[in-house]
């Protein structure tokens, strides 16, 4: 006689994500705090950033904390950055949008890690206008190597995944470069400056230079890399249509950043945009002929 499991309910598989995701979240906020400073993301435990009071168990459980310390530390009173509940909730939100989308497949578990790694490079770039390589490159060699096998073990064929995996990095990191590199080549041959380019008393980069390759103003080269991430989880069409929506976000974002700061001069991140892009499309890819 065989043993029949009945299958979850919707409810409770997306109630487990949901649960995941503050879980998930929480160690985010450790990664967006952290890594910028060169800080170990294991050691030590959580504490105050204002007294470095050490955390307790109960003060460090996912939103609940927050809400119960009234978004203040317990022991100095000083506030909480009401980041850490947001991306809390965002992650949460995410993890749940992915799981109802894709529902328990094999590639489920890349994208969440995908979902992840978008949500830290958005969180550090907003606060340091920077995108660690551990994460944009850490996440590409996870696209490249571990799409296809999950892909395959959904119903693919495994080299026309590795192949899909592989044209989409070189799409997405490829259109941005080229859109950097010209521009920084017409900037240089109309005479055009720009505050952080080449930057005060400094030289325009020459052709012999790494700099001339990767250094390119107003836009960041960790932007390209983070494209390649998202092409190698997203593949060709995917990262079209993440490049065509970020293009509308980023406006959105600029010029609600804009308003904030009072000021068109001030830079802003642009991964937030793109990371909000590639995750639409994971939960709801546009149709074909918007990418067209």
């Amino acid at each position: 006689m065989e043993l029949m499991l009945a299958a979850p309910s919707p409810a409770l598989v997306l109630g487990a994500a949901f649960a995941l995701g503050l879980v998930i979240g929480s160690f985010l906020n450790v990664v967006i705090h952290r890594v910028p400073r060169g800080e170990s993301i294991v050691r030590p435990r959580s504490r105050c950033p204002s007294c470095g009071r050490t955390l307790r168990a109960l003060e460090n459980l996912p939103l609940l904390s927050y809400l119960v310390l009234r978004g203040r530390c317990r022991g100095c009173g000083a506030r909480i950055s009401p980041r850490y509940p947001l991306v809390e909730l965002a992650t949460a939100g995410i993890f749940t949008g992915v799981v109802w989308a894709h529902g328990l497949e094999p590639m489920t578990p890349l994208w969440l890690a995908f979902a992840g790694a978008l949500i830290a490079a958005a969180g550090i770039d907003v606060e340091h206008h920077w995108i660690p390589d551990a994460i944009s490159l850490g996440g590409l060699s996870v696209g490249l190597l571990a799409v296809p096998l999950a892909q395959t073990l959904g119903g693919g064929h495994y080299p026309d995944e590795l192949l899909r995996s592989g044209a989409g990095a070189l799409l997405g990191g490829g259109l941005l470069w080229i859109v950097g590199f010209v521009h920084a080549r017409l900037s240089s041959a109309l005479g055009r400056r720009f505050e952080h380019w080449p930057g005060e008393g400094e030289p325009l980069p020459r052709p012999g230079s790494l700099d001339y390759w990767t250094w390119f103003p107003g836009l960041g080269f960790g932007d390209v890399k983070l494209l390649a991430m998202i092409g190698a989880f997203l593949g060709p069409l995917g990262v079209l249509q993440t490049i065509l929506l970020a293009a509308g976000l980023g406006l959105v974002l600029g010029l609600g950043f804009a308003l904030v700061r009072r000021s068109l001069s001030q830079p802003f991140g642009f991964a937030p945009a793109i990371a909000a892009a590639a995750l639409l499309v994971v939960v709801e890819p546009l149709p074909l002929w918007v990418s067209l």
